[in-house]
């Protein structure tokens, strides 16, 4: 399995209108390689370099129950009938990288599950976390680096 986006390649700089500061809009993400029996997708975007600064991994984006046949997610979009879940900004949707003191890199997870999970919108990352387990098929990331506007 494999997440690739149009915008930045892996490893490298997300363009700065994906930033929470600045349009805060997700960036546009494909799928590829989706492996047999897969039910449902969840992606987990999150900043572990924010414990240095904040004391935590910092959650910027939990979406779950992405269909299968799911394979481009638009740029400011979510597929339909999916759910997304509450950020550490303390807001349910999308909430794009604001690294506090120098260059971050975020984290695209993206699970393939054989199951659909029944976590009702706004669940916390844990949450999800903790319903996915022993249901995860694959898993894949894309890597992207943002530095303070």
């Amino acid at each position: 399995m494999k997440l690739i986006s149009s915008a930045f390649d892996d490893g490298s700089t997300i363009p700065s209108k994906y930033g929470y500061n600045q349009e805060n809009i997700n960036p546009p993400l494909t799928i590829h390689e989706i492996p047999e029996n897969t039910k449902s997708f969840v992606l987990i975007m999150d900043d572990p370099d924010a414990r240095k600064a904040v004391g935590k991994v910092w959650t910027h984006w939990i979406m779950w129950n992405i269909l299968p046949n799911v394979t481009n997610i638009p740029e400011n979009s979510i597929p339909e009938n999916s759910l997304e879940g509450k950020t550490d900004f303390g807001e349910i949707g999308y909430g794009g990288p604001a690294p506090p003191d120098r260059e971050h890199t975020y984290y695209f997870k993206l699970y393939a599950l054989k199951t659909m999970l029944n976590n009702p919108r706004g669940s916390s990352k844990k949450d999800i976390e903790d319903s996915m387990h022993g249901h995860v098929l694959d898993m894949t990331e894309l890597r992207g680096k943002f530095s303070p506007q």
